[in-house]
């Protein structure tokens, strides 16, 4: 089963701006905005662009840049998850365990594999002074 790591679902916005600041980003309007929008649906993948609609949808006044800037910072923070299923698309992960996703092809949908339901073995060793941090699998579907 995979593990439900959404590190702000369910925050209060108090909470919400603590855990902000003890992730070393500074909780400004749109950050908190963004931030209900993001985790007050619990485990979500989503793209910039589906935020941003969101964010219009929810009267939040916010650029494709602060989007983009956000979801950069709130990862590099360990909030989300970036994952990249090719050069063009990436999606952002509330779910910060580790685990791997089916991405469906035709439709662009992306979820969780269960953890137990896939494993990876034979991993290289690294080179030296190096060590594997994560390993990402994507498994792509199509309808047959």
């Amino acid at each position: 089963m995979v593990e439900k790591q959404c590190p702000m679902q369910d925050l209060t916005r108090d909470e919400v701006i603590l855990y902000l600041r003890r992730s070393g980003l500074r909780p400004t309007r749109q950050r908190i905005a963004l931030s209900d929008l993001l985790f007050g649906k619990g485990g979500r993948h989503i793209t910039a662009e589906a935020l941003h609609e969101e964010a219009i949808l929810a009267k939040v006044p916010v650029s494709m840049a602060t989007i983009y800037n956000t979801l950069h910072h709130f990862t590099q923070a360990g909030l989300l998850r970036e994952v990249a299923v090719d050069g063009a698309k990436t999606y952002f992960d509330t779910n910060t365990s580790n685990h791997h996703h089916f991405y469906h092809e035709d439709t662009g949908h992306i979820y969780d594999i269960e953890t137990d339901e896939l494993q990876v073995v034979g991993i290289p060793t690294p080179p030296e002074g190096q060590e594997v941090w994560r390993i990402d699998v994507i498994v792509r579907l199509k309808d047959i």
